[in-house]
């Protein structure tokens, strides 16, 4: 009888009792396949529920976040060119005062070995200055005898110690100068290296982007050779764009002849001379910070192009855009300087039609493109 209440009293064992409790091989198999199946749903639902991976971005989104890396690795371009530049002349300075604190410090030398002969001859007179030895003669008339030879040692001694004096400061000055030019190059190498990490970040990760993309692919998102996200690696420095005859989108054979066109509607000769410039820079390879000949970046080339034209332009696009009068858009002519977004990151030479010849980005050489392609920002003309 208490074995048959005891029988009745008996829990009920859950469903799964027999996974997770003790049994034979093929139970104890059945159980580790089941913890394994349970534990796999719950990383699932922790991973975002589905456990399916994440989607590939399409060319398109590919696209529009290669150009908006590269616009703004264009905007780390010039700030890096704006460093080197201040980089440079602080450099230069530097350079001038350390000359000139060695000059000066050869003067102050002179002078120190001129007072040092002046105290020799006091020294073996008496070692006594002459207007202390004046001042206690007990002989007035003596004193009025000797006053013009006192007036002329006097203003010869005067005359050295201010020398020497004034040497000493100006050689103080110059060496505090050389010193603060020092710290604010030091400061200023430290920024250089700053941008130049931020714009090799910037490609790799545009030249990831385009890795994974088709050659078939890479070639419509170029879309007739204009895309800011162009087919192409992001580095700098692959090929130059020749390959396959045309220059900027033209036939090699006609760019002569285009360039011509172009120069005889330029305003001024300067002008046209900055335009045959550019035409005769289609074709080689964006290099960022590059300001050629074999290689250029947007302000890199425009500065080159002014240059061979007699006009020394800044080296970076938002100090470029200031370097003559601003042109209304509907009055651009060739060698006009067009600039582009917000932040005045990008620039090109206007050579009429619409159209401008720029260094776009990494693997996408010099080239002939709309200037309504990027978002206008204005134009000038240098001067």
């Amino acid at each position: 009888m208490t074995a048959t209440v005891a029988s009745h009293r008996k829990p009920r064992q859950h469903p799964l009792a027999a996974l997770i409790g003790g049994g034979s091989r093929s139970a104890r198999t059945a159980r580790t396949a089941a913890t394994l199946a349970l534990a796999g749903a719950a990383t699932a639902t922790a991973a975002g529920g589905t456990g399916q991976a994440a989607p590939q971005p399409t060319p398109a989104q590919v696209k529009d976040r290669v150009d908006a890396l590269y616009q703004e690795a264009e905007v780390a371009t010039q700030n890096y060119n704006g460093a080197k530049e201040a980089a440079d002349h602080a450099r230069e300075e530097l350079s001038r005062l350390q000359d000139e604190a060695a000059r000066r410090t050869r003067k102050l030398n002179t002078a120190r070995a001129e007072l040092g002969t002046l105290a020799a001859s006091q020294y073996r007179s008496g070692g006594v200055d002459p207007t202390v030895q004046l001042l206690l003669s007990a002989d007035p008339q003596r004193y009025l005898d000797g006053a013009a030879v006192l007036e002329r040692t006097g203003s010869h001694q005067a005359t050295a110690m201010a020398g020497y004096a004034r040497r000493l400061g100006s050689v103080r000055q110059v060496r505090e100068q050389a010193e603060h030019t020092a710290q604010r190059l030091v400061s200023t190498e430290a920024r250089l290296k700053k941008h130049r990490v931020t714009v090799v970040r910037k490609l790799d990760a545009a030249e990831q982007l385009l890795s994974r993309l088709t050659a078939e692919q890479r070639q419509r998102m170029a879309g007739g050779g204009d895309s800011r996200a162009a087919g192409g690696a992001g580095r700098a420095d692959r090929g130059t764009g020749r390959g396959d005859g045309l220059l900027g989108g033209i036939p090699a054979g006609a760019a002569a002849t285009a360039a011509a066109a172009v120069t005889a509607q330029a305003p001024n000769s300067r002008a046209a001379r900055a335009v045959s410039f550019a035409y005769a820079a289609l074709g080689k390879p964006y290099v960022w910070g590059a300001t050629g000949p074999s290689a250029y970046d947007c302000s890199g080339l425009t500065q080159a192009a002014w240059k061979s034209g007699g006009v020394s332009l800044p080296r970076t696009t938002y100090t470029q855009i200031s370097s003559g009068p601003r042109i209304d858009r509907s009055q651009l002519a060739p060698g006009d300087l067009v600039f582009f977004y917000s932040g005045i990151s990008h620039v090109g030479l206007y050579i009429g039609d619409g159209k401008m010849i720029h260094a776009p980005h990494p693997g996408a050489p010099v080239r002939i493109a709309p200037i309504d392609q990027m978002p206008f920002a204005g134009a000038t003309r240098p001067a």
